[in-house]
């Protein structure tokens, strides 16, 4: 089932020199922008990352240091992919909890200002993981009945999922609506107020601590009776983007 859509959206991967949301970087980053009337355009671009690549992210997608040496860097192309991204909805595989996380940080470091709360993110992992609890290569062979291969590239991930969400569609009609708003709300993990997830909304809708000692806490409690824990986290090993929603929230609390 083709997607039907208001705004172009963005299926999107990346591949990375590590797992740490903070300080890691993206070494390659596949695009397909699917527009209203179902064109397609393909943006696949590796990065020099200014950062070793550890040995357990190569082992995976196999980019080495060298591979990517004389490669820009993310500074260098991210005014004109924020530029070419606007207007855009997003969708990727486990791109709440990862992919858009590390590309909203890359263009913060850089001092790009990108906001992607204010557009819709489609987690097609989480479609499948509610439906048939899979992994991506299952979920490849479960809705298309195909072998993925080249897992682990970018571009083939991406390409992947983009066909998983469409065969999903398909399969789903009576509980999926093909809507981008709805997929949106459908594929969210949960009401997260930053993007790595370290805060978020409880059932009153007041933002509260998600892990730590102070997990279930709001943060303005948190914030009042122990003030030096905003401090710690401020110097700690946390996104620049939860930084900035904690530190926005404790102006608020404080006015």
């Amino acid at each position: 089932m083709q997607l039907a859509l208001k705004n172009p959206i963005l299926f999107f991967d990346i591949e990375s020199t590590g797992l740490n949301v903070a300080s890691d970087r993206i070494i390659e980053l596949s695009i397909v922008k699917v527009k209203p009337d179902g064109t397609r355009e393909v943006k696949t671009r590796r990065l020099n990352p200014t950062i070793p690549i550890s040995p357990e992210a190569q082992k995976v997608h196999g980019i080495s240091d060298e591979d990517v040496k004389d490669c820009p860097t993310f500074k260098m192309i991210a005014k004109s992919l924020a530029k070419w991204m606007e207007g855009c909805d997003f969708a990727g595989y486990n791109s709440n909890k990862f992919d858009i996380p590390m590309l909203a940080e890359e263009f913060l470091r850089v001092g790009v200002d990108f906001d992607f709360r204010k557009r819709n993110l489609v987690d097609v992992q989480n479609i499948f993981h509610k439906m048939e609890q899979r992994t991506l290569s299952a979920a490849y062979k479960f809705y298309c009945d195909k072998d993925l291969e080249n897992a682990h590239s970018a571009e083939g991930d991406t390409m992947a999922t983009l066909e998983v969400l469409e065969a999903q569609l398909d399969r789903y009609p009576n509980d999926l609506k093909n809507d981008i708003v709805f997929l949106s709300e459908f594929s969210s993990r949960s009401r997260m107020v930053d993007y790595a997830g370290r805060i978020a909304l409880n059932d009153k809708d007041e933002p509260v601590f998600n892990f730590g000692k102070h997990k279930g806490k709001t943060v303005k409690e948190v914030l009042d009776k122990e003030p030096s824990y905003y401090d710690w986290i401020m110097k700690g090993d946390f996104t620049l983007d939860t930084k900035n929603v904690l530190t926005n929230l404790r102006i608020k609390f404080t006015h």
